[in-house]
């Protein structure tokens, strides 16, 4: 399936569906857009973006419409772009803080809220599952990214440790499997 064009208000209409389509984590929305349905990037480019932005500070998915509207527009697309993404979530979070401070007292209130907690971290699991997918051809890969889980998930070790030892892994794993 070949990729689309990209256009400016393309940038800008995309990533403001995104920033209302997932509020409370975007990624999830995010990578849909970007690879299903507009199809500006394959699967593969998709997780190299993101692996890229996640060495950025600041939140992924906002680094991500960043360096996706410069890569097709310059600057422009990347401004365009990260307006896009947080124009919508930043006048729904102003809403709802004045409705949840007037009413967060309310069971039905909470209840909801932890509701939506649980909705997003299963979008959360859902999207890391695809990020994943083509790992399953890439035993080397799959191989850093289960020590990665083991270390920060299981063992609980700090990020930027285990990613000093994991990072030149995975660089030297991948520059092996080139020369082959």
């Amino acid at each position: 399936m070949p990729l689309q064009p990209v256009s400016l208000s393309g940038l800008f209409g995309g990533f403001f569906s995104i920033g209302l389509s997932g509020f409370g984590g975007v990624l999830p929305w995010a990578r849909r857009m970007i690879v299903e349905q507009r199809r500006w990037l394959t699967g593969a480019e998709f997780t190299d973006l993101l692996a890229l932005c996640q060495f950025l500070p600041g939140p992924n998915t906002v680094n991500l419409s960043v360096a996706l509207g410069a890569r097709f527009h310059g600057a422009r697309g990347a401004v365009l772009a990260f307006l896009g993404l947080m124009a919508a979530p930043m006048a729904i979070v102003i809403g709802l803080g004045v409705v949840y401070g007037r009413f967060a007292g309310v069971p039905a209130v909470q209840h909801g809220f932890q509701g939506l907690a649980a909705a997003a971290s299963g979008l959360v699991i859902a999207t890391a599952l695809k990020i994943a997918a083509p790992l399953r051809r890439d035993p080397p890969g799959l191989a850093v990214a289960a020590l990665a889980f083991l270390a920060i998930a299981v063992l609980r070790l700090p990020l930027l440790p285990a990613l000093v030892v994991l990072v030149p892994a995975s660089v030297l794993l991948a520059a092996a499997r080139r020369r082959r």
